[in-house]
């Protein structure tokens, strides 16, 4: 349901959906924050995952420094349109690690995180198709 077929005020509709864009920017920021605080914080873990995958563990850094950049973006609201569509590309590349499908756990991360670049990717295209003031 669009907010403005509600049928309220101008004053009422901007406002509210002002707050929606916030609210769904930090809840998206603070997932890309948290995962850069556990690469941080307990970086073993995504290396080793990083190894059986084929891939250097130093791969972690730029994926931690990356992830946490993104979340200060979207926190900002600078560069929006193409750092939620980058973003969205590394959840959807972050996602393939997690295609295990003998273990539902692993498949349903690996969904959730194409619906998290969904979202990411709605938040570019509004960003495209709205002027800025």
């Amino acid at each position: 349901m669009n907010i403005a077929a509600l049928a309220l005020p101008d004053r009422v509709v901007k406002p509210l959906a002002d707050y929606c864009m916030i609210a769904g920017r930090f809840g998206l920021a603070i997932l890309f924050m948290a995962g850069a605080l556990q690469k941080a914080f307990a970086p073993e873990v995504t290396e080793q995952l990083l190894v059986l995958k084929g891939f250097p563990p130093a791969v972690i850094w730029p994926a931690m420094g990356g992830s946490a950049f993104g979340a200060a973006c979207l926190m900002m609201g600078v560069w929006l349109g193409p750092m939620a569509f980058l973003l969205a590309l590394y959840a959807i590349a972050t996602s393939l690690f997690h295609y295990v499908p003998e273990d539902p756990i692993q498949m349903s991360i690996l969904v959730k995180n194409w619906a998290i670049a969904g979202g990411l990717l709605v938040l570019c295209a509004h960003e495209a198709m709205t002027p800025r003031r």
